[in-house]
């Protein structure tokens, strides 16, 4: 979606939110002509926003930088009882309590948010080009 103002106190000519929205092609039912969206429909790109700090996949990248052993990480992020959690999921031969706390340390100085790991073994997570899955249900 690209927002365009015409507002001389705030110069933004034009403003790309990265959202993803639709036009819709039928009348309005209150009779109106004008165009209209859809609504949100999601992101174009995998930044999520958790516990009101935006996370990138650069950061995710950032994190595996921090650990060699890693072969790939996936950030999940849910709300279970309404709360947002991320969990970094990781493919490693052979994980420990050392560097599960390792990657919660990691993970917390790059995002400045708490997170959870679990691990799996190689070929566990797909290979979807994911970086970020944002699994939430509202």
């Amino acid at each position: 979606m690209v927002v365009t103002t015409f507002n001389p106190d705030y110069p933004l000519i034009r403003f790309a939110t990265g959202d993803l929205s639709a036009i819709l092609p039928s009348r309005s039912p209150c009779g109106r002509t004008n165009v209209r969206i859809k609504g949100w429909l999601g992101r174009a790109d995998q930044t999520t926003k958790i516990k009101g700090m935006f996370v990138h996949p650069e950061q995710v990248a950032e994190v595996a930088l921090r650990h060699p052993e890693i072969h790939r990480l996936r950030l999940v992020v849910d709300n279970p009882g309404g709360q947002d959690r991320m969990t970094l999921h990781c493919e490693i031969e052979q994980g420990s309590e050392a560097l599960a706390q390792a990657l919660v340390s990691s993970l917390r100085e790059v995002t400045k948010l708490r997170g959870e790991t679990a691990f799996y073994a190689p070929g566990g997570l797909p290979n979807d080009g994911k970086v970020i899955e944002d699994s939430r249900v509202y």
